[in-house]
């Protein structure tokens, strides 16, 4: 037991200005936010677990899915209903209910529900940093499965140039190709 003792550091004592993070997604407070088709639901934000990761629940309706991209965090994904096409450094794969995957930092990648039913999923970001990313991009929207609205083409040709303009902000990259 003492050698355990030697080898890790004494932990510190409970930070007791933090409180249980807590998030219900059908509560009138839940964060519902339209982006790309999407809807993604911010379960834990960063300002929950100081910076260290955030929890993003993520309705993805066919047809769905960001477009290529990589960032400088970890984002990792369990796949709860439905199944996404994701492509990884130019190689595609389906990931299927009950399924997780961990996307590396700075790694090209993106996903999309080539499917015919939604797709749902639990996105864990570590750092946290990009709920804010989605906050300030997106729209929000009323329900967890509520579509965001649609664009048209001076709108969706508006919203590129601000995602564009974002981007780096968050650490994010907007790619031609995954």
């Amino acid at each position: 037991m003492s050698e355990i003792a030697a080898t890790y550091a004494q932990l510190p004592a409970d930070d007791l200005s933090r409180a249980l993070a807590f998030a219900q997604l059908d509560s009138p407070t839940a964060q519902h936010i339209g982006l790309v088709g999407n809807t993604y639901t911010i379960t834990v934000a960063g300002k929950d677990t100081n910076g260290r990761f955030c929890v993003i629940d993520m309705h993805v309706p066919p047809g769905g899915g960001p477009g290529p991209h990589r960032h400088d965090f970890e984002e990792t994904f369990i796949l709860l209903e439905g199944e996404v096409e994701m492509t990884f450094r130019g190689e595609k794969s389906i990931v299927r209910a009950g399924d997780t995957v961990n996307v590396p930092s700075n790694a090209p990648h993106q996903f999309h529900n080539s499917s015919t039913s939604p797709a749902r999923m639990i996105c864990i970001c570590a750092p946290a940093g990009n709920e804010r990313f989605f906050v300030e991009l997106g729209v929000p929207v009323a329900t967890r499965t509520t579509a965001p609205p649609k664009l048209d083409k001076i709108q969706m040709s508006e919203f590129a140039k601000k995602a564009k303009a974002v981007a780096a902000k968050y650490g994010t990259e907007l790619l031609d190709q995954a």
